[in-house]
């Protein structure tokens, strides 16, 4: 069963300090959590991929109704300090291993090392239906 895990930056049980405002070392020490997490996910044979995402300052919103040029623009963005920071999209046996991994990203570590507590959402991804 393959699920998504998403982590949506800004919202944190325990830490409300952005990471723009961390300490370099503690960077540091959630970058590599995020390394040695991508590793055993890979080394169990789990994770399928997981990317960091640029910021919303960098997204785009396309709409195209098929038939004139497709409309690009930067916006609308709710208001609000929250934005989809990464994935993971895993490969798992059951939704409880599914949740055991969220639980394994949400308690990466932050400031002074304290577990930050992001709120991580599991999804499991749909398939097309079968064809006949």
């Amino acid at each position: 069963m393959k699920y998504m895990l998403i982590k949506t930056y800004g919202a944190a049980a325990h830490c409300d300090t952005p990471i723009g405002e961390w300490s370099p070392e503690d960077i540091v020490a959630h970058i590599e959590f995020q390394k040695a997490l991508g590793e055993l996910l890979s080394a169990n044979g789990e994770l399928v991929d997981a990317q960091g995402l640029a910021g919303p300052e960098e997204a785009r919103i396309v709409s195209a109704d098929g038939r004139t040029a497709p409309v690009v623009t930067d916006g609308p963005f709710p208001e609000t300090k929250e934005f989809l920071a990464g994935y993971w999209i895993v490969d798992v046996d059951s939704p409880e291993r599914a949740v055991e991994i969220a639980a394994l990203a949400s308690a990466a570590p932050g400031p002074g090392g304290a577990p930050i507590g992001e709120y991580i959402q599991v999804r499991a991804l749909m398939s097309a239906p079968a064809q006949e």
